[in-house]
């Protein structure tokens, strides 16, 4: 007894303690590892699809690697990190993105995407890589793609994870351990009184004990009674135990084997296959459908607007076969007759070209043997183009019908098509006052017989007559006055001149000289410059680092701001207001929206009367097509390529409306006038030049109607864009304190009341008060509110290839002289 130290209680507990640390410790090790690895997957997959959705846009044309960002490229990263990007070609060149993004990474050569970790302008970033297979003249090699995406989100979710399944873990433990110290005493209690009977009884003595013990022990005083008198009887059914035991044991286990055997068996890999590749056919049915219809409107927009060309049919013919699959492109024969290469066409390039590609399509896709395009001249100077195939062809009473849209022949059935590339075709034809034939070919097959005129190559002298009216034309429409900006300064109220804070914005001076009087009322001590400019010529100063950081970065081009944080150029700031903040309106804790803006429809009532006022994008663009003659010239809108705030909204309403480009061709039709800024066009109107003005943005529409212009204002019935003027302190800013300062000035409830009211830029903050809340604003429309909100995927309309063609089409359709 004396030679007890530790009690058999002490023991479990201590044992049972250190089981339970043990068991926490593994299991904390593992949630943490499987926190990050749950993050990284579930970012990587963003990152990767990201990756793949710009690596299905990658194209050649005319030899070269193009391609333009889809709207959904960034759409999937909502959180606080910074995107970067870049495409390259196979030649190692960037074709758009960041140029330095891939020093150190290996060219892809797969279409799935790679994974990498690197350190990018200072700060760790995980790459996803994704290669896309292109034939260039040179030969057939892979392009590749690639997305960056700082590590700040992924860190912050996998410390949730962790934080949140760690929680439960330390409750369970402590739990487990008052309860053990408990339970072990209680549960021993019974069997020390027990002990100490036993240890009083002699060797000889089997008497049954008759000791009182709780429930639970019965059994095992019982068994202690028997024990002695039945060890025999004991040992034989321990004996049969551990038999009973082991064949138990065997069955279950042979149990076990055998389902997984059956499992392994029922298991049906083929099944899965095959139903993959039922959901990828209709993925690739649905997407022709999707392409067929907007080339369907593209077709449409490029006949209504843009002039008949002269275009050579060779080069037309050349561009359909380097643009086909090389799987298929080996099938085709072409055969040109002499001199007829040169023949020109009297339509657009892309008209000609989708038409021709839609017959060798069809023809590719219905026949599985050669298909034969042959070009010659007719008697009557005509060119005659003809597709041949040798496949189920089309019946004699079918082939009208197979014009009309969404129809096709009964021996299209079983085969993927849209019934849309005839109808595209017949229409590119009609629209050239040609004819399209079917016909049965000898042997065969389909014989497509194209009919165009001839149109005559016009001089080169013409061509530079052209040009010189042009550019005589664009100095005529170029408003007055360059994108220079313009200094004002606002002395301090004290009179003293030490504290200076310098902001560069592209808000309207009248209408911010209250925000900056306000702030002043608390600063009296601050002297404010404030240089106003254009928003894409502040955001060109301002990158390219031609001019010292200001103290505060402001505009309304809301892409423009997120381009500069995400390269770098903020300062991350703690602000109070921000917490009243609606989330679409900052970003990172580094940019910050402080206004809330309508894109509006702005008109003179002498002009236009209240019951033709177009309330809605849909019958503002049916006046312009009817009324064409009547407005031309009268109608204004933002020019899309000096305007960093225009091209934003114009880029939103092509994501939004379905009628944009209709919009488009009719400011076309009637001569619309472009200009680079909001109060120029509510000047046009004021003073009768200009009978509506298409995008304004609405603070400066609602300040001047409150100073009493004879204006009228449309906040539009079908959807309306809202922007928000948004501020960041840069890097390098001289006086960031005082930056700081006024971005919480501009969102406490001061500032906010202020914007609300004698400046006019409305509210962001819900719960102002003033005539000029986000509140009051939205409700003087009847449609879809759809803020414009700060983050990656306004990078998207910034990627220059994307931009350059948005903007090629914009001048085709708008200013196509």
């Amino acid at each position: 007894m004396a030679d007890r130290t530790v009690s058999i209680r002490r023991r479990v507990l201590v044992a049972a303690t250190l089981l339970l640390l043990l068991a926490a410790f593994v299991l904390v090790a593992f949630i943490r590892d499987y926190a990050e690895r749950a993050s990284e997957r579930a970012f990587d997959s963003l990152l990767g699809a990201s990756a793949l959705i710009i690596a299905g846009a990658v194209q050649l044309e005319e030899g070269e690697v193009t391609v333009e960002l889809p709207l959904a490229s960034f759409s999937m990263f909502s959180g606080r990190d910074r995107i970067f990007y870049a495409v390259e070609a196979p030649d190692g060149t960037n074709v758009t993105g960041y140029p330095d993004l891939s020093e150190g990474l290996v060219p892809e050569d797969d279409s799935e995407p790679t994974f990498a970790d690197a350190v990018y302008r200072g700060e760790p970033v995980r790459v996803a890589s994704a290669g896309r297979l292109v034939s260039t003249a040179s030969g057939t090699g892979w392009a590749t793609v690639r997305v960056a995406e700082t590590l700040g989100e992924r860190r912050a979710l996998a410390r949730e994870i962790f934080q949140n399944a760690l929680l439960p873990v330390v409750a369970l433990l402590l739990l487990a351990l008052v309860i053990l110290w408990f339970g072990i005493g209680r549960a021993f209690r019974p069997l020390l009184s027990l002990e100490r009977h036993l240890r009083a009884r002699a060797p000889e003595n089997l008497s049954p004990v008759d000791l009182p013990v709780p429930q639970e022990a019965v059994q095992l005083v019982g068994a202690l009674n028997d024990f002695m008198g039945r060890l025999a009887l004991a040992r034989e059914r321990l004996e049969a135990l551990v038999a009973e035991a082991a064949h138990e044991v065997r069955t279950p286990l042979a149990s076990l084997r055998l389902q997984a055997e059956v499992a392994r068996g029922e298991s049906d890999p083929e099944a899965l296959r095959t139903q993959v590749a039922r959901i990828h056919d209709e993925a690739v049915q649905a997407s022709q459908l999707v392409s067929q219809l907007l080339m369907d409107a593209t077709i449409s927009h490029r006949l209504d607007t843009t002039p008949a060309g002269a275009t050579p049919v060779g080069a037309v013919v050349n561009e359909v076969v380097r643009r086909l699959d090389p799987d298929t492109a080996d099938r085709v024969r072409v055969s040109i007759a002499p001199g007829m290469a040169e023949a020109t066409l009297g339509a657009d390039r892309v008209v000609l070209r989708e038409m021709l590609r839609n017959l060798v399509d069809n023809a590719l896709t219905y026949s599985r043997g050669p298909v034969e395009i042959a070009v010659a001249a007719r008697a009557d100077g005509s060119v005659g183009i003809d597709v041949a195939d040798r496949g189920p062809g089309i019946a004699i009473e079918e082939r009208e019908a197979v014009f009309q849209r969404f129809r096709r022949g009964a021996a299209s059935s079983g085969t993927n098509g849209s019934g849309l590339g005839l109808a595209i075709v017949r229409r590119a034809v009609e629209a050239q006052r040609g004819r399209i034939d079917l016909q049965d070919r000898p042997g065969g097959g389909l014989l497509v017989r194209l009919v165009l005129p001839r149109v005559p190559v016009r001089s080169p002298s013409q061509g530079v007559k052209a040009l010189a009216s042009l550019a005589l034309l664009a100095l005529l429409l170029l408003p007055a006055g360059g994108a220079g900006a313009t200094e004002v300064v606002y002395p301090a109220p004290d009179g003293s001149g030490e504290t200076r804070l310098q902001i560069l914005g592209a808000t309207d001076t009248g209408l911010f000289a209250h925000l900056v009087r306000g702030f002043q009322a608390l600063r009296p001590d601050v002297t404010v410059t404030y240089e106003e400019g254009e928003t894409l010529a502040i955001f060109e100063a301002f990158a390219s680092g031609s001019r010292p950081p200001p103290d505060v970065m402001i505009s309304s081009a809301s892409d423009l701001q997120v381009k500069l944080v995400n390269d770098g150029f903020a300062q991350p700031l703690n602000l109070a207001g921000a917490a009243n903040l609606p989330g679409w309106a900052q970003w990172r804790s580094e940019l910050f929206g402080f206004s809330f803006e309508p894109a509006v429809i702005v008109y003179n009532p002498d002009i236009l009367a209240e019951n033709e006022v177009p309330r809605s994008h849909l019958e503002l663009a049916e006046l312009l097509e009817k009324q064409a003659v009547r407005l031309a010239g009268k109608i204004a809108t933002y020019d899309v390529a000096r305007s960093g705030v225009g091209y934003m909204l114009a880029a939103q309403d092509q994501s939004v409306s379905s009628y944009f480009w209709r919009l488009a061709s009719a400011f076309g039709r009637a001569g619309v006038r472009l200009s680079g800024a909001s109060p120029a066009i509510l000047d046009g109107i004021e003073r009768g030049d200009l009978a509506l003005g298409y995008n304004v943005l609405g603070s400066y529409a609602f300040a001047r109607q409150a100073a009493g212009a004879r204006i009228g204002i449309v906040v539009p019935d079908d959807y309306v864009l809202v922007v928000t003027r948004s501020m960041f302190v840069p890097v390098g800013a001289q006086r960031a304190d005082l930056g700081e300062a006024f971005l919480e000035f501009a969102l406490s409830d001061e500032g906010q009341s202020i914007l609300a009211g004698p400046a006019a830029l409305g509210a962001v903050v819900p719960g102002t008060q003033g005539s000029w809340t986000a509140e009051r604003i939205a409700a003087r429309g009847r449609g879809a509110v759809q803020p414009v909100p700060l983050g990656p995927s306004l990078l998207v309309g910034l990627d220059r290839q994307r931009r350059a063609r948005f903007l090629d089409t914009w001048m085709e359709i708008v200013a196509p002289q």
